[in-house]
Parts: structure tokens; C-alpha cells; sequence
């Protein structure tokens, strides 16, 4: 069965560790990122989530979102599925959406990646 609860990195070299695993399924945490829209250099940044109950499937759904306020003004929302292979590896697969402030409702075409 797959946990959630730990250290991760992922391909581009950011970690992610989840700290706090509730019975609920909530979770926090928090996202070192290695990619930043500014160019600058990233800080830890606070992450909040949940999962579909565990026990209901042993591979769980789970949606989290990251606030980028200490060096962007944007927030990622991710959605994903954690999966476990025949050698007991665990691998996290997500999708992400991020929103970055614009200064006006003519550029939202531009806010959302």
C-alpha cells in the first residue's frame, strides 16, 4: 500500500515532504521547488492536501496545493495518484495547474499554466 507521508523528489529536483498524515486523510507539508517563475532563488514553501481514504484502495487519489507567497504571487494546485511496483517502489504521478496574479481581468488569458 502506498504512503504518502515522507520525503519526495521529483524529476526536476524539487522535494516535497508531507509531515502530517491525518485518519481523515488531510495533509501538510511543505515544497522545496527547483523551478521559479522569477528566475530567483526559491524558499520553502507551506502545502495543504487530502486523499481519498486510505484502506478504500491501496493506490490512493489525493489533490494538494502549494502557496508560492514568499518569492511569487502565485498559487499550484496538483492532483495525483500514488502507485507501488513489483519491487515496493513508490511513485507519486501528478498533474498541476498554476495560477499567477495578472493586474486585470484583460490579462487572465495569461494567468493559469
Amino acid at each position: 500500500q502506498c504512503q504518502l507521508n515522507g520525503l519526495w523528489r521529483n524529476d526536476q529536483g524539487s522535494l516535497m515532504e508531507i509531515s502530517v498524515l491525518g485518519d481523515s486523510g488531510d495533509f501538510q507539508g511543505q515544497y522545496l521547488t527547483r523551478v521559479t517563475l522569477s528566475g530567483g532563488c526559491a524558499q520553502i514553501s507551506p502545502l495543504k492536501g487530502t486523499q481519498q481514504q486510505r484502506g478504500e484502495e491501496s493506490w490512493p487519489t489525493f489533490a494538494f496545493t502549494v502557496r508560492w507567497d514568499k518569492f511569487s504571487n502565485a498559487t499550484t494546485a496538483f492532483v495525483g495518484q500514488c502507485f507501488v511496483d513489483a519491487g515496493g517502489k513508490e511513485t507519486l504521478t501528478t498533474m498541476w495547474l498554476l495560477r499567477e496574479a495578472v493586474r486585470s481581468l484583460e490579462e487572465d488569458w495569461k494567468a493559469t499554466r
